[in-house]
């Protein structure tokens, strides 16, 4: 077995142990593959991963012709408006809506391009500059927002903890952007079930908090010659 192989079967079962523990049934890995080598996707494929995350379009375009049809991308990075229709061609889950304007964008272009991508909004819960993502307080109108959309599939809500987090900060805030979750689903009136939280450093703390996505790349390609 393959170094690769090794570290996907660790976290794997790591996320098996952990999401048991907290009762968390539904807990879906991705793996997050920017920068990394189509050979080692491919590897990962053969071993029956279908959920990919990258973050730069140029990347995103290039591996999405390349793998095999049922290979389902998701965005993970920062948009940029003048990008949205590249995403839009590539990606079946889009992470990273921040603004109202973004979401009216990649509606109308849905449309255009007879898709219907999956969405999540993205909340800044920690306040870093450093980080993407809307406040708190933008999101219930932005939800609101996102619910009207005809041609794009409000699921939920993602975020990034600071990677410095001691364990107490980092539940603080991924039980925050659950609570988020579940106000802005009774404010929409309809199920919200997507929290895509938790990355390589802190994803047990996330899926005790109930995430539905974890966010593993570091882990998973530790040690794998490129």
């Amino acid at each position: 077995m393959s170094r690769l192989i090794e570290n996907l079967e660790s976290v794997q079962s790591e996320i098996r142990r952990v999401a048991e523990i907290a009762g968390n049934t539904g807990v879906r890995l991705l793996v997050v593959s920017k920068t990394m080598p189509l050979k080692l996707l491919q590897e990962l494929y053969d071993y029956g991963i279908r959920e990919f995350g990258e973050n730069r379009i140029v990347e995103l375009e290039s591996k999405h012709s390349a793998m095999p049809d049922d290979v389902i991308w998701h965005f993970i990075g920062p948009v940029q408006s003048n990008k949205v229709r590249k995403i839009i061609k590539c990606a079946s889950v889009i992470h990273s809506i921040d603004s109202v304007d973004k979401l009216e964008r990649f509606d109308r272009i849905a449309g255009e391009e007879g898709v219907n991508p999956d969405i999540l909004l993205e909340v800044n819960i920690s306040g870093e500059a450093s980080k993407g993502g809307m406040t708190p307080a933008e999101l219930p109108e932005a939800a609101l927002a996102a619910a009207k959309c005809s041609h794009i599939n409000f699921q939920g809500l993602m975020t990034m903890a600071p990677l410095a987090a001691e364990h107490d900060e980092l539940i603080k805030i991924f039980n925050t952007l659950r609570e988020l979750r579940d106000n802005v689903s009774r404010l929409c009136g309809r199920e919200l079930p997507e929290l895509s939280m938790g990355m390589s450093g802190d994803f047990p703390e996330a899926i005790s908090c109930g995430a539905t996505i974890v966010r593993v790349g570091s882990r998973i390609f530790a040690g794998v010659e490129k």
